[in-house]
């Protein structure tokens, strides 16, 4: 398709789902000019703020990531906040089209006597705190020996992980500073880790699973003779789905192995769902649990049978939720963007022109990471269909479809926006108070400082050479 100018398009989001969206869209036949528009001061989004800083491996989706950003043909326009910054109008008068690529980042609710409890804790809010988001405080109560984790997928192994692991073994990582000083005075020695269903029913990933029994000086607990259960489709899952055979192959070796001495414990439970967090003058000092049963086609039921445990935190993990964009229709029971494949639909299910999106936003929050290639392909593939149409229905004039006059207005705000060669400044300086102390990085948390760091308002821990030097 030939046009005189290039289709201006906005991702808002500059984590792998936005990033992929984009990487995938400046290959389509369409001309293309794609601006990447992040509200905090640093891109990756999830990757970066989502995965626990113990896994190294799955933050090298950082290097594909900075790849497509680092390219020049797509422009991050960070520290750019959609709603205030700049708002839906005003996107639809600059663009063509707006792809919305914003993640779930709340925690889902779990409506139980107490859950609101001092004590009780989102686990989405957890993570958040120990990879250093910017938009959350930078202290945390931990002072709870024993803690119960609702939940059974990588989200609650990586809250047990990170509360149960000593501090010595979480320092060759990019754990803040400030991660590093709470958890080294956390009396936690017991984590119970609570599922509703069946062994065979998990969502662990079996490597997640298997790294559990590796972390020094932490034993992994599971209560075979009263937890481990399986009704005819749990046989048939166990047998015939290849993870969760190594699922429950990996449960059932924990099961056989002698009981350790370590001083801290992982229990893992399952056919047990949250009746009620039990408190004491406003406080977290227990969590009451029905025994459930298996009703042969994998679903269960409760029993009406109680187990109350001593614990003095709650951390539920038991998903995540979108954040509604003011505008954008949103799907109130499901906390995603209205949509359909990725175009976004009125409550009629009539396509909203020009906006579009993908992610966690568009699907909800399930799937790894690399699953949101796929969702990105398909809403690209929307997107290009309708190009002809989005050239025709643009709101916007050709003035204002020019990249510059986006800078122009976010310039005009006082807006500090954070480009791609600014966040370059901020991971050298992340990189050099790293190898200061022989860690590949260590984040810097405050978003003010994140920002006059990228901007060169106050001296890096990095030269230009990237070493670093006394600041």
């Amino acid at each position: 398709m030939t046009t005189e100018r290039p289709l201006r398009v906005a991702i808002i989001g500059a984590g792998p789902a936005g990033t992929y969206a984009a990487d995938i869209l400046s290959k389509s036949d369409l001309s293309v000019s794609i601006d990447i528009i992040e509200r905090l001061p640093a891109p990756f989004g999830l990757v970066r703020y989502g995965v626990a800083p113990d896994h190294p491996r799955i933050k090298q989706i950082i290097v594909a990531l900075a790849n497509v950003l680092g390219r020049g043909d797509i422009r991050l326009l960070a520290n750019v906040n959609v709603g205030t910054d700049l708002t839906l109008q005003e996107l639809r008068e600059h663009y063509d089209a707006v792809i919305f690529a914003t993640g779930s980042f709340k925690d889902a609710d779990l409506d139980i006597p107490g859950i609101d409890l001092d004590g009780s804790f989102g686990a989405a809010d957890f993570v958040s705190w120990y990879d250093g988001h910017p938009d959350v405080p930078r202290t945390w109560p931990l002072d709870a020996k024993e803690v119960a984790v609702l939940g059974v997928g990588n989200v609650a192994l990586d809250v047990a992980r990170v509360l149960s692991k000593h501090v010595p073994d979480l320092m060759p990582t990019e754990v803040p500073a400030n991660v590093v000083e709470a958890l080294q005075d956390s009396p936690v020695t017991d984590v119970h880790v609570f599922g509703r269903r069946g062994p065979a029913q998990v969502k662990f990933s079996p490597l997640e699973l298997r790294e559990l029994g590796h972390v020094p000086d932490v034993d992994i607990v599971v209560y075979p003779e009263t937890d481990y259960e399986f009704d005819e489709a749990s046989m048939e899952v166990a047998e015939n789905n290849k993870q969760q055979k190594q699922v429950v192959k990996t449960l059932t070796d924990y099961a056989l192995k002698e009981p350790g001495n370590a001083s801290r414990r992982i229990h893992l439970h399952f056919l047990q769902s949250p009746h009620e967090v039990l408190g004491e003058d406003g406080k977290v000092v227990g969590i009451r649990m029905e025994r459930t049963a298996l009703q042969g086609d994998g679903s269960v039921k409760g029993t009406g049978e109680f187990i109350d445990y001593p614990v003095q935190a709650v951390y539920r993990a038991v998903g995540y939720w979108g954040t509604e964009i003011e505008g954008v229709p949103f799907d109130d029971r499901k906390g995603v963007i209205r949509n359909v494949a990725g175009r976004v639909v009125d409550e009629s299910g009539e396509p909203v022109p020009g906006l579009y999106t993908t992610g966690w936003i568009k699907r909800g929050p399930v799937g790894l990471i690399g699953h949101t290639k796929s969702d990105a392909s398909e809403t690209i593939a929307n997107l290009v269909e309708d190009a002809h149409g989005l050239y025709a229905g643009t709101q916007a004039t050709p003035q204002q479809l020019s990249p510059d006059n986006v800078l122009r207005l976010l310039k005009e705000r006082d807006v500090p926006v954070v480009l791609w060669k600014d966040w370059e400044v901020l991971d050298a300086h992340e990189r050099a108070l790293g190898e200061a102390q022989g860690r590949e990085r260590i984040k810097v948390v405050p978003r003010d400082e994140m920002t006059d760091i990228a901007l060169g308002r106050v001296a890096s821990a990095a030269d230009e050479d990237g070493h670093a030097y006394s600041i």
